[in-house]
């Protein structure tokens, strides 16, 4: 039987925190709200969307969603994902809508949200889970649902083409990762709010819970308050952990030239979001500053344009493309084979809490041949999804549920 989409709907949900939860260096007191959109199909399944923002806003992004999905209505979802590629072009595209981007804000959180509905509905009708749909496609299948526009310069189809076709023999090597689960990193330990007594139970609270990796909040006023709190970290983890610290943006370049090799001096794993995440050429003049201690960014970078040329300027030590902010599951891909040809690591921001992301790591390690270095937990949102992510010692394990992991309990 087709699944055909029979009806759209966007959803505005959104989750207050409270209790410093979640704050950081800009967001002191955030609401985690979902954009969602549902389509429902003939067949039984509804696809799931989600973009991910911080609350006032998110009624755009479904206003917006709603735009787009209404092009879908009695599609056919095997004939939308055989060439979803054009199809997002001509969406991200959209001259009533290209304005209001390119390829950014509002309007890309909504071609999420869609997008990530597409791959849901396609995965539930297969009954497979959206690991396994992504493992079973073959390259010309996967490629031929990505828009790999503005980036031929350093990756076109047919080098995508190769670089997918290249890991295929070795694939076999690394399924283990199916069974054994995909390493976690706490990044609940130290939100910016937490007092320094709260973030010294939380790190003992993570050892104890089998994470071996951990992430601080920093950005403040006081440099001193940033250093005193990452020591504290680095003190109760040990020097075997890596600990990870994230700024948000908050610090000028000669603020983040000042305060970083401060924070080298503990050994961080990686410095995360230090400036404003469109100024490329800060981003490279301070990772030549502090090299060898690497940084790591995407979480607030918009597109795949724009993740290309931090790789070609070569001051990305991580990747954190975040399916839920760029387009989708489709950007998401194709910002990691760019990633693949740079060889630069993907250790995606969870806008989503690990949902869709615990899917798409087991993707790139196995199908694409990244390292399964780590995928960041968040917890605060657990109840809210009908198949929360299972974490068992610090471990992501493998999801059996058909789809994307991203019903919510709406």
């Amino acid at each position: 039987m087709n699944t055909i989409i029979t009806k759209v709907a966007t959803r505005d949900a959104r989750f207050p925190l409270g209790t410093g939860a979640g704050s950081d260096a800009v967001h002191r007191d955030p609401i985690y709200a979902y954009a969602v959109t549902l389509l429902e199909s003939n067949a039984g399944p509804t696809g799931n969307g989600l973009a991910f923002t911080l609350g006032e806003g998110n009624d755009l992004v479904c206003r917006a969603a709603e735009f787009y999905a209404q092009r879908l209505v009695g599609r056919d979802i095997e004939e939308v994902m055989a060439s979803f590629g054009r199809l997002q072009h001509e969406m991200a595209n959209e001259q009533q809508f290209r304005w209001l981007g390119p390829h950014k804000g509002v309007v890309h959180l909504a071609l999420a949200s869609v997008t990530n509905a597409c791959w849901d509905l396609w995965a539930k009708s297969r009954g497979v889970p959206l690991w396994k749909l992504l493992l079973d496609l073959s390259p010309e299948e996967l490629v031929a649902t990505l828009d790999l526009s503005y980036l031929e310069d350093e990756l076109t189809q047919e080098q995508a083409l190769a670089l997918v076709r290249a890991q295929w023999p070795t694939r076999n090597e690394r399924e283990g990762v199916l069974s054994a689960g995909y390493p976690g990193y706490d990044t609940s330990v130290g939100w910016f709010n937490y007092d320094d007594e709260k973030v010294r139970k939380n790190c003992k609270k993570a050892i104890a819970s089998g994470f071996t990796a951990m992430k601080l909040k920093v950005g403040s006023s006081d440099p001193e308050r940033d250093i005193r709190r990452a020591h504290i970290v680095r003190e109760v983890a040990g020097d075997a952990a890596r600990v990870m610290l994230d700024a948000n943006q908050q610090w000028t370049l000669p603020q983040a030239l000042a305060i970083c090799p401060r924070l080298s001096a503990m050994n961080p794993f990686w410095i995360e979001e230090p400036t404003h995440p469109d100024d490329v050429l800060a981003h490279k003049t301070l990772a030549g500053a502090i090299a060898p201690v690497k940084l790591a960014l995407g979480e607030h970078v918009p597109n795949r344009v724009i993740f290309k040329n931090y790789l070609q300027a070569g001051c990305a030590g991580f990747i954190q493309v975040d399916a839920v902010r760029v387009a989708g599951i489709s950007e998401f891909i194709a910002v990691s084979l760019l990633s693949k040809k740079f060889d630069v690591p993907v250790v995606p921001h969870v806008g989503d809490m690990g949902q869709i992301h615990q899917h798409l790591v087991l993707f790139n390690h196995i199908g694409l041949g990244h390292d399964a270095l780590f995928l960041e937990h968040i917890p605060h949102l657990r109840e809210k999804f009908t198949h929360p992510v299972k974490i068992e010692r610090g471990t992501y394990l493998t999801p059996q549920e058909p789809g994307n992991s991203s019903d919510l309990k709406l």
